[in-house]
């Protein structure tokens, strides 16, 4: 009996753990109807990104999270509140355009 451990080998730890893109880079497809305003919810979300944010929307994110605890009832976590908003503004987006509260805040941004 040898005590030499067995490690795994290069094909092993360097094997491809993502899914094969099927679109192109640069190429992603537009979503054709509105977008649904309700954001994604629990589930097991495949991207992410970054976002930075001031000390003052940080501490705004925060204080929503806890109203809707305290006046609503609702208990969810930050990233939930984020992608929920995203979904709405999106939605909003679609609808309205360049009178839209993104292209607004944008606009505003200057």
């Amino acid at each position: 009996m040898t005590r030499r451990v067995q490690l795994p080998g290069a094909a092993e730890l360097f094997r491809s753990t993502s899914v094969p893109r099927t679109v192109p880079p640069g190429e992603a497809p537009v979503p054709e109807g509105p977008v649904s305003s309700a954001g994604t919810g629990r589930r097991k979300h495949e991207a992410k990104i970054t976002v930075y944010l001031s000390d003052e929307e940080l501490l705004a994110l925060e204080h929503a999270r806890l109203a809707l605890r305290a006046a609503h009832g609702i208990a969810v976590d930050r990233g939930r509140v984020v992608r929920a908003a995203i979904a709405a503004v999106l939605a909003d987006f679609t609808r309205h355009g360049a009178d839209s509260q993104l292209v607004k805040g944008i606009v505003g941004d200057d």
